[in-house]
C-alpha cells in the first residue's frame, strides 16, 4: 500500500507538471483518486501532514520579520477583510437561502456567519508553497501575503480557544521567557555546523516548540512559529530554511493527499458547491479594495489579493468543530472540503500568470491605487550600461567581477530591502527594484543599457523579467543562468542567447584561477 500511494502522488504530480500546473493540484487529484477508489487512509498519513504543516509554519517564522507584522497594511488589512467579509458572506448566503437552494435554506443566522467564517480564511500552505516556488517570499507582494497569513493564524487561535473552552494553563506565562532564551537558541543553531546537523536542529526547534505550547493547551503549530520567529534575525536562518525545504515540501504531499480523503461529493452538493466556490471572487475583489483602501502601492495589492483569492485548511477544522457541536449538518464538511480544493487549483492555474497579468492590467489598478507619499522606485541608473538583476551569491559575485573592470558602469538591482541595505553599506551601486514589476521597468530609460544579467536560479522568475523587458521595447542583450540543462534548454528556446549553467561556470573559474596559482608559481620559479 505504502508503494501505491506513493506511485499515485508520483504519476499525478508529473502529470500535472507536464501541463504546467504545480504539482500540488495533481497530489489532490491523488487523494480523491484513491478515495473514490475505495482505499483508505494509511495510519501515518495524518502525522505527515501535520509534521509538514509544523515544518512550514517553523520556515515562516524565519523568513519574516517582527516589523513586517506591525505594518498598517497587514493588521489592518487583516482584521478589516475578515470582519467585513464575515458581513458580506453572511448577506449574501442569507439571499441564497431566501432562494430555497438546498443545504442553505435550512440555515440560521447564526450557521451563516459559521459558514463565512470558516472561509474568511487563506491558505497558508497552498500560499507559501506558490510563493516559495517563484521565489517571492521577500518580495513586496510576498512580505504582505505572508504577514496578513500570520495574523490569520493569530485569530485561528483565538477561535479555538473560545470554541472549544480550550484555555491556556497558567503555566502559558512561562512562555514569555522565550524571549531572553534567545541567546541560547542562538548558540545551538551557531553549534549546529552546516551539516547533516543543522536539519536535524531544524526539526529538534520546530517540533521542540510545538510541544512546548501544546504542554500548555496552546495550538502546537504556533509554537512552531514562534521558535522560527524568534531565530528570524540570526544569520543562519535563510540557511536553516533551505535545509528544511526539500523535507517540508515531502511532507506535505501528505498533507494533499489527506485533503482528497476528507469527503466525497453527492449530486444533492453540486448547486452549495458551485455558490461556495463562486463567491470566491467576491472574497479576492473586496480584499484587493480594502488594500487599496489602507494606501497599499497597487502591484502589492493585485497580486497580494491574487494570491490570497482561495480557502483555507483552517476552514474544514472550523467546519469540523460546527459539526461536533451540533451547529452545522456533517455534509457541509464535505462541501467546504471540496471549495477549498477547489480554490487551491484556482489559485495555482491563475497565479502563474499573475505578473503578466498586472501587466496588462495595470491602468486599471492605478485607478483604484491611493496617492503613495514617495514614488516607490524613485532611483535611477545614473550612467549604467550593464544590470544584475538579483543580488545573491551569484549576483554579488558578477558584479564584483565586472564593477573591477567597468567601474560606475555596473548596477544591480534587489527587491529585498534588507539586502539592498547591506550591499549598499559594503560600496555597491544597488537599487529597490522588483525586475518583474511592470511598474519599475515603465520609470526606467533603458536605451544606455547594453546588457542584463538575470542572476536568479527560478526560471518562472527569468521567464516573467525577460517578458517585461520585451514588453517594454528593451533592444539590449539579456544573459542568465541555470541549474540544469533542461532549464538552460527552456530558457533559449525563450530567446535568450547567453544562459550559463552556474555549476559548470563555477567548476571553470575554479580551474581557471587554479591554473593562474600554478603559472604564478612557475614564473617565480624562473625569475
Amino acid at each position: 500500500m505504502d508503494f501505491l500511494w506513493i506511485l499515485i502522488a508520483f504519476v499525478c504530480g508529473l502529470a500535472a507538471k507536464q501541463i504546467n500546473l504545480p504539482p500540488l493540484i495533481g497530489y489532490l487529484a491523488a487523494g480523491f483518486g484513491l478515495h473514490a477508489y475505495g482505499v483508505q487512509p494509511h495510519e501515518n498519513l495524518e502525522a505527515l501532514a501535520n509534521l509538514g504543516i509544523t515544518l512550514m509554519l517553523f520556515t515562516i517564522g524565519l523568513k519574516v520579520n517582527f516589523n513586517t507584522l506591525l505594518k498598517t497594511s497587514v493588521w489592518a488589512g487583516t482584521s478589516l477583510h475578515m470582519i467585513s467579509w464575515v458581513i458580506l458572506g453572511t448577506l449574501i448566503l442569507k439571499g441564497v437561502a431566501l432562494l430555497g437552494i438546498n443545504y442553505f435554506a435550512d440555515l440560521d443566522w447564526t450557521a451563516l456567519a459559521l459558514v463565512s467564517f470558516a472561509l474568511s480564511f487563506s491558505s497558508t500552505v497552498c500560499i507559501v508553497k506558490l510563493l516559495e516556488e517563484k521565489n517571492e517570499m521577500k518580495a513586496r507582494h510576498g512580505k504582505l501575503a505572508v504577514g496578513i497569513l500570520v495574523m490569520q493564524d493569530i485569530v485561528a487561535v483565538a477561535f479555538l480557544v473560545i470554541a472549544t473552552g480550550k484555555i491556556p494553563s497558567l503555566y502559558a506565562l512561562a512562555l514569555l521567557l522565550l524571549w531572553p532564551a534567545r541567546p541560547l537558541l542562538n548558540r545551538i543553531l551557531n553549534q549546529a555546523g552546516h551539516g547533516e546537523l543543522l536539519p536535524l536542529v531544524g526539526f529538534f526547534l520546530a517540533i521542540g516548540g510545538f510541544e512546548l505550547f501544546q504542554l500548555v493547551n496552546m495550538k502546537g503549530d504556533l509554537g512552531a512559529l514562534v521558535i522560527g520567529l524568534l531565530l528570524s534575525s540570526h544569520v543562519k536562518s535563510t540557511e536553516l530554511a533551505k535545509s528544511l525545504l526539500s523535507f517540508k515540501d515531502i511532507f506535505l504531499i501528505g498533507f494533499f493527499l489527506s485533503i482528497g480523503f476528507t469527503a466525497l461529493p453527492t449530486t444533492e452538493m453540486i448547486p452549495a458547491l458551485v455558490i461556495i466556490s463562486g463567491i470566491l471572487v467576491i472574497k479576492g475583489v473586496l480584499l484587493f479594495h480594502i488594500l487599496a483602501a489602507i494606501g497599499v502601492p497597487g502591484r502589492n495589492m493585485f497580486l497580494g489579493s491574487m494570491i490570497l483569492t482561495n480557502y483555507s485548511e483552517f476552514g474544514l477544522i472550523v467546519t469540523a468543530l460546527c459539526v461536533q457541536n451540533g451547529w452545522l449538518d456533517k455534509d457541509w464538511l464535505v462541501i467546504i472540503a471540496l471549495a477549498v480544493s477547489i480554490s487551491f487549483i484556482f489559485t495555482s492555474i491563475f497565479y502563474e500568470y499573475a505578473h503578466t497579468a498586472y501587466a496588462y492590467a495595470r491602468k486599471w489598478v492605478k485607478y483604484f491605487e491611493r496617492p503613495q507619499p514617495t514614488p516607490i522606485y524613485q532611483e535611477q541608473l545614473k550612467h549604467a550600461e550593464i544590470l544584475v538583476i538579483g543580488m545573491g551569491r551569484v549576483g554579488r559575485s558578477s558584479y564584483d567581477v565586472l564593477h573591477a573592470q567597468l567601474g560606475d558602469k555596473v548596477w544591480g538591482v534587489e527587491s529585498d530591502i534588507d539586502k539592498v541595505r547591506r550591499h549598499r553599506e559594503a560600496g555597491r551601486h544597488i537599487i529597490l527594484g522588483d525586475a518583474e514589476d511592470a511598474d519599475f521597468w515603465e520609470t526606467r530609460e533603458l536605451w544606455h543599457i547594453k546588457l542584463v544579467m538575470l542572476a536568479m536560479p527560478s526560471v518562472n522568475d527569468i521567464t516573467d523579467i525577460h517578458n517585461q523587458l520585451t514588453m517594454c521595447g528593451y533592444q539590449g542583450h539579456i544573459a542568465a543562468i541555470a541549474r540544469y540543462e533542461d532549464e538552460r534548454d527552456k530558457l533559449k528556446e525563450l530567446g535568450i542567447a547567453n544562459v550559463f549553467n552556474y555549476y559548470v561556470e563555477a567548476g571553470t573559474g575554479f580551474a581557471e584561477e587554479s591554473m593562474h596559482l600554478l603559472e604564478k608559481n612557475a614564473s617565480t620559479k624562473m625569475a
